[in-house]
């Protein structure tokens, strides 16, 4: 159930090239690996728009959200500014989640700060005795963000960079193509740029994995009121309809989108 709250701000530090880690204190009852929040990024009606932000994770016990995102303009470099101690204006959790996983094998593919919902599904994921491989690719070795944390969860993790300058040399589609070639899992979740996520939509499709993908599109009022992030999707009967990305997804199987 979403509500309005005021989170307190325990830690926010870079984590690489214009990237922040934002540990805020607020209870987020139902939070679900692949949901959102819309935080407030200002003190006045400007910015008026708030940002939507995925939950990289969250402990019930301790009250405490993480969330990741990059400095792109005015809201987050007004986020970027705020210290411990500070309060921030919040709206969720919002959104559909992922599916949890009903298989052992699961695959998880991050492409840049698309590491940021999966994290939460991952440690989710391993805690109920899956099986996690995690696929993490980035331009380079500077992108590769939060590996420590995400070796720190037990899981074996797949590096890749454009660059070659860590891991395997190419996009991260690239390195789960060639292990889909011996490696079976039963369940794809993906989370990065769209022509990444199509690529694994193709690669699942091919293989008949069931996946689901996360979407990064623009999401002005996080409730469904604006229209201003509707995707096309396929329907039962192969029509196409539109739909909005904050309140029927981010997630959605990837079957559905038309890529």
């Amino acid at each position: 159930m979403s509500s309005l709250w005021q989170g307190e701000v325990v830690a926010n530090s870079p984590v690489g090239p214009g990237i922040y880690h934002l540990r805020l204190r607020v209870a987020l009852p139902g939070a679900l690996p692949g949901q959102f929040v819309h935080l407030r990024c200002g003190s006045s009606l400007d910015p008026l728009l708030r940002r939507p932000l995925s939950i990289h994770d969250y402990n019930p016990a301790g009250q405490e959200v993480q969330l990741l995102y990059q400095v792109v303009g005015r809201g987050t470099a007004w986020l970027a500014g705020r210290k411990p101690g500070d309060f921030i204006d919040g709206l969720g959790p919002l959104g559909r989640g992922f599916t949890l996983p009903a298989g052992p094998r699961v695959a998880l593919v991050a492409g840049g700060l698309g590491l940021a919902p999966l994290f939460f599904l991952a440690r989710v994921a391993a805690a109920e005795g899956c099986q996690v491989t995690f696929y993490v690719g980035a331009r380079s070795r500077e992108g590769l963000l939060r590996l420590e944390a995400l070796e720190g969860l037990g899981l074996e993790v797949q590096r890749a960079t454009d660059d070659g300058s860590a891991g395997f040399a190419g996009p991260v589609t690239s390195l789960l193509a060639r292990d889909l070639e011996y490696k079976r899992y039963d369940q794809i979740f993906a989370c990065g740029p769209r022509a990444m996520l199509a690529e694994v939509a193709r690669l699942a499709g091919q293989k008949g994995i069931p996946a689901e993908v996360s979407l990064e599109e623009r999401m002005a009022c996080g409730l469904g009121a604006c229209r201003g992030c509707v995707v096309a999707l396929y329907g039962e009967d192969g029509s196409i309809a539109y739909e909005n990305v904050c309140s029927a997804g981010p997630v959605f199987p990837a079957e559905k989108i038309v890529w």
